[in-house]
């Protein structure tokens, strides 16, 4: 089947700037689909039917769909696959029949007007997404390129950078980028006074923290402080020692199986973009810590599910690795989520009791991998001096699924 979607990027110069083969896809379009502001740019002449994006999205994915194999564009802002639709649509479409026009992308655009180099931001959309997100990008020097919601989003960016402590940090909105209407406006986020801006901006922020503030690295080993808790928590000599055995990648998915706070899933999560991670945890007040440590933390999508392994994992989707903290005792549990690990996946399950060495022992005689004991002493006031204090030893183990 040939070619029959095209994706074509537009900028603010809308039609003028489009090239001539953008062009001749869009005249030649049965369906032209797009937002209100891409439909205005069209010129007179352009034939085909004309639809706006519906709500939920998904009911003019199957509309276009539903015109398969004849000729239909769909125009998206600068890059459609950068946060754009055509993530989604190639997601739905086979490659073969997808022809996909880019032309420069927001972020392109703000990192050419301010010279900062592409490769050394975090490019990053609040469009439909939460504003905690932030926190998990900030640090001393970042730069962050951030797709706007609406015209409301850099004073609500700014007043969340104030609130975080990073008031200090440079903010500087860029309106209709590449267009006649392009505009400027920059200020500290804590001198921010700008309640409105033009819907249609990008948002760069040179990240500056106020005096005191802490600075959260998004490599594992949070400071145990970083996390609301009752005790149930990972300690961070351990946690950062759990991570690297589960070794995050990719898009990949964590169940954190007795999550107490949720440590080591929001650590997991803060490890990379397109992460994800399931807290399982049956008690309640644990369970409101972790959503607030993860919005804390900058990152607000975990899945949080309330329930006692192994009955709470039935229909969650498949991990990519488990970790078992507090649920190693249950029956069944080991068992269920070793089934559920495909082929490279891996698990790991810490123990602080001899009746728990010994169950990590049987599963290691079982299933292979590896057993590990973690012994951590912190230097504590004793009086005018410092003294070592001990933590409970840690027994990991550690296997990968063959």
């Amino acid at each position: 089947m040939s070619r029959w979607l095209a994706i074509v990027g537009l900028g603010e110069g809308g039609w003028a700037e489009l090239p001539a083969l953008g062009r001749s896809l869009v005249e030649g379009a049965e369906l032209i689909v797009g937002g209100e502001r891409h439909l205005a740019m069209l010129p007179g002449h352009i034939r085909g039917e004309r639809v706006g994006w519906a709500t939920p999205l998904r009911l003019t994915v199957e509309e276009i769909l539903r015109r398969r194999g004849r000729p239909v564009a769909v125009l998206a802002t600068g890059d459609p696959m950068h946060y754009g639709v055509g993530v989604t649509l190639a997601r739905a479409v086979p490659m073969a029949e997808l022809l996909i026009l880019p032309t420069a992308s927001a972020f392109s655009l703000a990192a050419a007007r301010l010279g900062w180099p592409v490769a050394e931001c975090e490019c990053l959309t609040l469009h439909g997404r939460p504003m905690e997100r932030l926190a998990g990008f900030l640090a001393r020097g970042a730069k962050l390129l951030l797709l706007s919601h609406d015209g409301s989003t850099p004073a609500k960016v700014a007043a969340e950078l104030t609130r975080l402590g990073w008031g200090p940090s440079r903010l500087v909105v860029l309106e209709h980028l590449g267009g006649p209407r392009e505009s400027v406006r920059e200020a500290t986020a804590e001198s921010w006074s700008e309640v409105q801006t033009a819907d249609l901006n990008t948002l760069a922020v040179e990240c500056r923290p106020a005096p005191g503030s802490v600075s959260r690295p998004r490599l594992p080993g949070l400071a145990d402080e970083a996390f609301s808790n009752d005790g149930q928590i990972t300690k961070r000599e351990v946690r950062a020692a759990t991570l690297a055995a589960l070794a995050p990648g990719p898009r990949e998915r964590l169940w954190d199986v007795g999550a107490g706070c949720g440590s080591v899933a929001i650590e997991w999560l803060r490890a990379g973009h397109g992460m994800g991670a399931v807290a399982i945890e049956c008690n309640a007040n644990r369970r409101a810590m972790i959503a607030d440590n993860a919005a804390s933390l900058g990152v607000p999508e975990i899945e949080i599910v309330a329930g006692r392994a192994p009955e709470a994992l039935a229909g969650l989707p498949a991990p990519d690795a488990v970790f078992i903290g507090g649920g190693l005792a249950g029956v069944g549990v080991v068992e269920r989520c070793w089934q559920a690990l495909g082929p490279g996946g891996r698990i790991v399950a810490n123990a602080v009791t001899l009746d728990g060495e010994a169950a990590l022992t049987g599963w290691r005689n079982e299933l292979g991998g590896s057993l590990t004991r973690i012994a951590v002493s912190r230097a504590e006031p004793i009086g005018a001096h410092l003294g070592w204090r001990p933590l409970m030893p840690v027994t990991q183990w550690a296997a990968v699924k063959p």
